[in-house]
């Protein structure tokens, strides 16, 4: 197989990279170059931004792909720019959608492809669907090989997947928990939620490509495990060897706290909302597909390699003096309250 990856370095493309590269598929990666030290052998390379159109057809002059698949399209201008470059030059374009493009707030916690595409919180999200709408409308009207594919939170081993932190990622959580400090839980910490490892999402996303059957389809791909943000919380604290103590904040209040990062999108429009997805179909159109990596096993080997590996670990003192904010008004209005 022969495919292109616009993009390919990042924590959901890199577990793709890695597999298809162990495989012996003829792998080309197109971006700027950035992150590309340490990719597998035999991975190719084609440095550009592909913003730049005219420099990108020029690059890529008459070459034909099996699979061409974009990472980091995010806006309808992107995936019609996609077009223009891509038709007639691949047998399946694979996009990158996103999980919370389905339906805020639900109507079912049980979210099959089915499931209505509405965002009324997060504009992410609803520039995803306008991507989705584009391209399922060039695959109706001139055949353009579409697969669309919807990953929900997915991690890796270089950061702890969270609900609530701040702009330099999640790390300051765990060092809140190691420093003996209160953290904060969107909600009561009872929702359902779904973690992904990358490693199981490259095996179903390897699936989807070449195979005859995703052309004009949308599929998600996630773990069958759901767990409780409470538990999510537990799992990280107990595999930094700490005892968590935990705050639970309203994601309502948190979105109107003038939080450090969108929690109108990110909590409000996805992770404050039950999630719990139906694989029928992946599992139809990949035959064994399984997600094997448990939270707390995958959990502890992102924590373990965290800890060894000092850059990682990026602190956020914005976002901790907010978290010291938030749950100092909280324990003063219960005392406030309670008098």
């Amino acid at each position: 197989m022969k495919a292109l990856f616009i993009g390919g370095t990042g924590t959901i493309s890199a577990a793709i990279t890695r597999q298809l590269a162990e495989q012996g598929c003829e792998l080309y990666l197109l971006n700027r170059g950035t992150r590309n030290a340490g990719l597998p052998p035999g991975v190719r390379t084609i440095q550009a931004d592909i913003r730049d159109e005219a420099q990108v057809a020029g690059l890529l002059g008459d070459s034909k792909f099996d699979v061409v698949a974009d990472f980091i399209a995010f806006h309808p201008e992107d995936v019609e720019r996609d077009y223009r470059l891509f038709a007639g030059r691949t047998k399946q374009y694979m996009f990158i959608s996103s999980a919370s493009a389905y339906q805020k707030p639900l109507s079912d916690y049980r979210i099959t492809e089915g499931t209505p595409l509405s965002n009324p919180y997060w504009e992410y999200s609803r520039n995803k669907i306008a991507c989705e709408e584009y391209l399922i409308r060039q695959y109706r009207e001139t055949g353009f090989p579409v697969t669309i594919v919807r990953p929900s939170h997915t991690y890796d081993e270089r950061a702890l997947p969270l609900g609530v932190h701040g702009r330099n990622g999640t790390w300051q959580v765990a060092r809140r928990m190691l420093a003996n400090k209160p953290v904060i839980i969107h909600g009561d910490g009872t929702s359902l939620w779904t973690m992904t490892h990358n490693s199981d999402f490259a095996r179903g996303f390897i699936g989807l490509m070449g195979n005859i059957h995703a052309i004009g389809e949308s599929v998600h791909i996630t773990s069958d495990e759901s767990v409780t943000w409470n538990q999510i919380y537990e799992i990280i604290a107990d595999a930094l060897g700490v005892k968590l103590h935990a705050v639970h904040v309203p994601s309502t209040f948190l979105a109107a706290c003038n939080p450090p990062v969108d929690y109108r999108g990110s909590l409000l429009g996805d992770k404050a909302h039950s999630v719990v997805f139906d694989n029928a179909k992946l599992k139809r159109l990949v035959p064994g597909f399984a997600a094997t990596t448990r939270l707390d096993q995958g959990i502890r080997r992102t924590v373990q390699h965290i800890l060894a590996h000092p850059e990682l670990q990026t602190e956020d003192p914005e976002f901790d003096a907010w978290g010291d904010r938030v749950i100092g008004a909280m324990e003063a209005a219960a005392r406030h309250l309670s008098d």
